[in-house]
């Protein structure tokens, strides 16, 4: 199928697709002759596993690494479970980060009188 239809099923948009072949992620049949990209649904399925990894925040790499775990039928889910373990690390953190600049900006918008002055803490704060 060519890379419109594969992009559509996958829920991807044509110029994703074409990155992640382009950097080999997926590895789509290139006719010789039209130099056109054929992709399978093996292709598509995989375009669907990493369109899923990322929608939880998995890199790139991270997105190799499972596909590969999840190609190989030799796996141990320890393996899975070990990244997938991490990446709710990463998220913890992250959200930490998020509830403190939340808290933040809190407390400088109740600083922020919201007048028609132009006395503004918030600008304050940022440009310090």
């Amino acid at each position: 199928m060519n890379i419109g239809k594969a992009a559509s099923l996958s829920g991807l948009s044509v110029k994703t697709v074409r990155y992640y072949s382009d950097i080999g992620i997926i590895k789509p049949h290139k006719d010789s002759r039209s130099g056109f990209r054929d992709y399978t649904e093996t292709e598509v399925a995989k375009l669907q596993f990493i369109g899923k990894a990322r929608r939880f925040n998995f890199t790139i790499n991270e997105c190799r690494d499972l596909l590969a775990l999840y190609e190989n039928k030799n796996r141990s889910s320890k393996e899975v479970k070990s990244l997938t373990l991490e990446k709710i690390s990463d998220i913890d953190e992250k959200l930490e980060e998020l509830h403190s600049l939340k808290d933040q900006l809190n407390t400088l918008v109740k600083a922020c009188k919201g007048d028609d002055r132009p006395n503004c803490p918030i600008l304050d704060a940022l440009s310090n």
